[in-house]
């Protein structure tokens, strides 16, 4: 039997992410993050990686990410930290070079994003428009924070006072070499001014070109109440600037300003915009929108799939038209996401196409992961990061014309060789409403009878269980090594299996799903898979809330353990992100509605031995939910522990210091073995 990863090897792991292509298509640059256990840190280096070589390194900084492959393929931009800020950098890729800094703001620069001819770069760029120019940095900090907006603070970057994100554009020359000393801390005269586009008090998102590149577009939530909704639109932004920056309420609209929009782009004609984003705004699944004369048009709407464009915690890849003219997007279905195709020329005068039900490039089983999505912008070629059923993730070359695909690296096998995670089974649940729940099954190789079983919940709640391993629940690995099953469900609410199910929690936390993991609990018990005696819970963020919700409503679980919780809904509307998803999400800001959706309303019958844990600055659900579960249990005669990690944000467990992420795994596995008898519970005689 070939051993499993453990905490040691998933620290030795390379991990690959946010891939760009060179424009013929030839070679791939990339991130690889690995972990530095002694200065507790995790390194990002970039890589390159083409068909018929070996991948190796083509940076050594300690921190560089956000690669942009520049439209004629000789220059690559990348994001490095510059007293402790992230900068943009450039390095040649046509000839030897040195990395030369390209800007020096004061709180650092967004991803790079070319011009069409090479010339220049846009980006973001925070910019505090309520300090001095004088103020000594750091200074900001001790000022009292004012607060009239919600909106006011972010999970991971802490209260956003006056900063907002504001386009700029850089013009390129030769720059500044990076080891430069004092003169690393300009924008190179070479290069011409960076200039700042924008000014106002709301964040521009990415922003991208214009096929003319005299024009940029970004996606803004604009006007007096814009935080008490989920609108938001799309703006035109002229690249030139005659006296200094552009207010935001100058910008022309490009989208109906009651839709979603949240990222947008130029088709390469020029002539419309391809956004993602909903017509109405409110819960539900993202589209591709076409937008032309102001209207919105949905691409994607016979795919009843959610669209991914990828972020932290979710995979995926933004929406990008091939040099064919064809649009790939990126979708999930039943735990695995794909790439889809929507052919260019379709019926319709906008060219809208229904598109095709099976993803390009996919294996027969269809279980894999696409979490990154680059395309050639001269050849038929795109570039992925994949995982599948014993890797966590290679990069991939896809043939657009053949479907074809080409693995370039092999980071997990490099990295931790003779190892191979637990390969999981596919398994569905009939539930009484008639419902199928999909998910999967960890069991330990030739194990026979009933072991102890963990149910993991996933958050989101419109998140979903992959079948692909990952590294952040590492315990799942360990726990099987120890003879233990592990159960990955996706219920209603989960993303992959249409909106209608994707919306059927709405308004109803708890009662709503709490059969889609109890009825299929009470089946694997029946069919001898697992120990009635020997069940323990988790889940972290909204499966924190579920894990404290089951404990308070149903006396199965030998032990729990409660990450990232959400204890109180009443009091998750002070959630960075509370309002208005909260009242969206359980369908009133009624209090009495809340409540009855809220795990404090069963505190009392909570007996199972609970172990918390949480980052102490989570801004998503904040660290006082935590502290509320525990203390309401520990006031009512109960021990349960808490476990708060110092300056932890909620996504800790993903891209925190690499020693709470180990201790992360080691107290899940620690409690549950402590509270979880190893032995099967013997039979009363007959």
């Amino acid at each position: 039997m070939t051993p499993l990863p453990d905490l040691a090897a998933v620290e030795r792991l390379q991990r690959p992410s946010d891939p760009s292509v060179l424009p013929d298509g030839r070679a791939v640059v990339y991130v690889v993050t690995t972990v530095d256990t002694e200065a507790d840190e995790d390194v990002s280096r970039l890589w390159i990686a083409a068909p018929g070589t070996t991948a190796r390194a083509l940076t050594h900084g300690r921190h560089d990410g956000a690669p942009r492959v520049s439209p004629d393929g000789s220059r690559l931009a990348f994001l490095r930290p510059v007293d402790g800020v992230p900068q943009l950098h450039l390095l040649p890729l046509d000839e030897p070079g040195e990395v030369s800094v390209l800007t020096g703001l004061a709180s650092g620069a967004g991803a790079a994003v070319w011009s069409p001819d090479g010339s220049s770069i846009a980006f973001t760029a925070p910019v505090d428009e309520g300090s001095g120019a004088t103020e000594e940095r750091g200074a900001s900090t001790h000022r009292p924070v004012v607060i009239d907006r919600l909106g006011y603070k972010n999970d991971g970057s802490g209260w956003a006072r006056s900063a907002r994100a504001q386009l700029h554009v850089v013009e390129l020359g030769t720059g500044v070499p990076a080891d430069a000393g004092d003169d690393a801390h300009r924008v190179a005269p070479e290069t011409g001014r960076c200039r700042q586009l924008t000014t106002g008090y709301a964040d521009l998102g990415p922003p991208r070109w214009h096929p003319d590149g005299d024009r940029l577009v970004a996606c803004a939530a604009l006007g007096e109440d814009a935080d008490l909704k989920l609108s938001s639109a799309a703006y035109e932004v002229p690249v030139t600037t005659v006296d200094g920056p552009r207010p935001q309420e100058e910008l022309h609209r490009l989208t109906p300003e009651d839709a979603m929009v949240v990222l947008a782009d130029w088709h390469p004609d020029g002539s419309r915009l391809l956004t993602v984003g909903r017509a109405d705004p409110g819960l539900g699944h993202l589209h591709v929108l076409e937008a032309v004369g102001g209207t919105l048009t949905s691409l994607t709407v016979g795919l009843d799939r959610n669209v991914m464009p990828g972020g932290p915690g979710y995979p995926g890849g933004l929406p990008q038209v091939s040099v064919t003219g064809d649009l790939f997007l990126c979708a999930r279905d039943h735990g695995s996401t794909g790439l889809y195709r929507i052919p260019a020329g379709a019926p319709g005068s906008t060219g809208r196409a229904e598109p095709v039900g099976v993803p390009v490039g996919a294996p027969t089983d269809g279980h894999t992961e696409v979490s990154g999505l680059s395309l050639a912008a001269r050849a038929p070629v795109a570039a992925l990061v994949v995982a599948d059923a014993s890797s966590y993730g290679e990069i991939q070359l896809l043939d657009l014309d053949d479907g074809s695909r080409t693995t370039l690296t092999s980071h997990t096998a490099d990295s931790m060789p003779g190892l191979a995670p637990c390969r999981p089974e596919e398994r569905s649940f009939a539930v009484s409403d008639g419902r199928t729940v999909h998910g999967f099954l960890l069991r330990p190789d030739g194990v026979s009878g009933p072991t102890p079983l963990l149910l993991d919940v996933h958050g989101g709640p419109h998140n979903a269980w992959s079948p692909t391993p990952d590294a952040a629940h590492v315990y799942h690995q360990m726990l099987v090594a120890q003879g233990w099953s592990v159960l990955l469900l996706n219920p209603r609410a989960s993303d992959g299996y249409g909106e209608d199910f994707f919306l059927a929690n709405v308004g109803h936390w708890g009662t709503g799903d709490q059969a889609d993991f109890l009825q299929p609990l009470a089946r694997l018990v029946d069919e001898g898979v697992a120990d009635p005696a020997r069940l323990a819970l988790t889940g972290y963020s909204y499966g924190g809330y579920t894990t404290c919700w089951l404990t308070g409503h149903a006396d199965l679980f030998a032990a729990a353990v409660a990450g990232g919780v959400v204890a109180d809904t009443v009091s998750m509307l002070a959630s960075d992100v509370g309002h208005p998803t909260i009242g969206l999400e359980l369908g009133s800001l009624d209090h009495d509605r809340l409540w009855e959706q809220s795990p404090m309303s069963a505190v009392d019958q909570v007996r199972t031995p609970t172990l918390i844990l949480h980052g102490a600055e989570d801004e998503r659900c904040p660290a006082g939910q935590a502290e509320l579960w525990f203390a309401a249990l520990r006031a009512r005669g109960q021990r349960p522990e808490l476990v708060l990690y110092p300056g932890a944000s909620h996504l800790f467990i993903l891209n925190g210091r690499p020693s709470h992420r180990r201790d992360y795994s080691l107290r899940v596995v620690e409690w549950l073995t402590r509270h979880v008898d190893p032995r099967p519970a013997e039979k009363e005689p007959s």
